[in-house]
């Protein structure tokens, strides 16, 4: 599913010619004549001719412009702001908003809460959820998605230099395709202000670890998944000692805080909260048993976990599965480490090594294991892995364009299942469990990409376009070892 081996030739890619005696990657049996990848550009043609049939050039062109893509993001994003403004004038909050709200109101106080605790999530994730309440339960919905969308606006802003950077507006256009996409679970999650914080930090990536260290660290401490971004950075950096730097002092100040507002003792409790629940309905790993509840196999069933307000299934086999998700994931994700750590360093003596392309490629794969063997499966885990597309995008658009496909597909199939047909799937609808079924199958798919990427970049890094970057690479900025 890639299309390399490609080099940039003026303003086109073209294929590299092999000498005599040049050695070929050893991926199994091959024919010297033949490209031993798969081009995908007759696809890509394909999508190409269909946008030029619907969108005038003209229109292209204007949308590839700075004050075009600052009106289609403040278009969207205005949507979202409208329909927030009159939810709220009726007091109304929306989705997971309800549960924030309701936190806040209680002052995130666990035994006042029915349903589950404010402590499934880090500390951090209650700043925003208490700002949003500054004013009162009425305002709650847009000021969140107010935060939100001036969040969504600095990346924007920051994926393109504030529009100066043109060929990155594409890659920009994207991420407010995408965003767009997942409509309300961008807008109403703790994942949609972690979303935009971590392209930021990607978009600083091995320029400074330390800065990019202390802003995924706060991230973290929002929500878990940008952990395995900064998993990425301290894999592919040379400087490691600062990104840990930085995550010690950003957890030191998230202790202070715990301490000053008398919530030490519920510092740690999102981690325990997860432990105990069972296979949710969405998860990648739930698809057998998703199935045998469909074809009333087994006596499996989905029911609602009101603790953790999670649809589950239960089946034959599923407590176990439920058991070893957790193990596998932390295995997952160090296996990708390990082979982003291989390839960095086999990369070297391969041709040298792209630590920006390793970090694009390893965040994805990383953020994409958190997806896939994830026991919980939420529909706006899908935000997760959209931060890395759009960085890539914007750096190297050919080498990103198979992983951005993918991803408009998990989004149309994730905004078919959430929101509009989560009712009829969580009643045994043969038709939606089919359509999450080739939701999560592509899921896969796009983690076997990822990590085919980061094997390829160990074997053969000239196979893969370099990605230039807006900042200097650490190996320019720094001697350090």
């Amino acid at each position: 599913m890639a299309f390399y081996p490609l080099q940039p030739g003026g303003s086109l890619y073209v294929h590299v010619p092999v000498h005599a005696g040049a050695a070929w990657p050893r991926l199994g049996r091959h024919r010297p004549d033949k490209d031993w990848t798969i081009s995908t550009d007759s696809f890509f043609a394909a999508i190409s001719r269909a946008r030029d049939a619907v969108l005038p050039a003209r229109l292209q062109a204007w949308l590839k412009t700075p004050r075009g893509m600052w009106t289609v993001l403040g278009t969207m994003q205005g949507v979202f702001l409208l329909a927030a403004a009159i939810l709220s004038l009726f007091g109304q909050a929306f989705s997971d908003t309800e549960i924030y709200r309701v936190w806040a109101s209680v002052g995130f106080d666990s035994d006042r809460v029915i349903g589950p605790s404010p402590w499934v999530y880090p500390i951090l994730a209650l700043i925003p959820m208490g700002i949003a309440y500054s004013f009162g339960e009425a305002p709650f919905l847009f000021i969140w998605v107010l935060m939100i969308a001036i969040l969504n606006t600095l990346a924007v802003g920051r994926l393109t230099r504030w529009g100066r950077n043109t060929k990155a507006i594409p890659a920009a256009l994207w991420w407010i395709g995408f965003t767009t996409l997942l409509a309300w679970l961008g807008f109403t999650r703790v994942d949609g202000i972690t979303a935009p914080i971590v392209l930021v930090a990607l978009t600083i990536g091995t320029a400074s670890p330390f800065l990019a260290s202390a802003i995924l660290s706060v991230a973290t401490w929002t929500k878990v998944w940008p952990a395995a971004v900064v998993l990425a950075l301290f894999t592919v950096v040379r400087q490691r000692v600062r990104v840990v730097l930085a995550g010690m002092l950003v957890t030191a100040a998230v202790v202070g805080l715990a301490l000053a507002v008398g919530e030490l003792p519920e510092l740690l409790n999102f981690l325990l909260e997860q432990g105990d629940r069972g296979m949710q309905l969405e998860a990648t790993f739930t698809t057998p048993w998703l199935w045998m509840s469909v074809l009333g196999i087994g006596g499996a069933q989905m029911y609602m976990n009101h603790d953790i307000n999670s649809m589950q299934v239960d089946g034959p086999g599923s407590e176990i599965m439920s058991v070893l998700m957790q193990p596998l994931l932390i295995a997952a994700a160090l296996l990708v480490a390990g082979l982003i750590f291989w390839a960095l360093h086999t990369g070297k003596g391969n041709g040298g090594a792209d630590r920006t392309a390793l970090l694009l490629f390893g965040t994805l794969a990383l953020t994409t294991a958190f997806v896939v063997f994830n026991k919980v499966g939420s529909p706006q885990f899908m935000v997760w892995l959209a931060p890395a597309v759009a960085v890539g995008l914007s750096l190297q658009w050919k080498a990103w364009r198979v992983p951005a496909a993918m991803l408009i597909g998990v989004g149309v199939l994730t905004f078919f299942i959430y929101p509009l047909f989560y009712g009829p799937l969580s009643e045994n609808n043969p038709f939606m469990a089919l359509v999450l079924t080739a939701r999560n199958g592509l899921l896969v798919v796009l983690f076997a990409w990822s990590v085919r990427q980061l094997f390829l970049m160990g074997r053969n890094p000239s196979a893969i376009p370099r990605h230039g970057h807006s900042m200097h690479d650490d190996e320019q900025t720094s001697s350090a070892a």
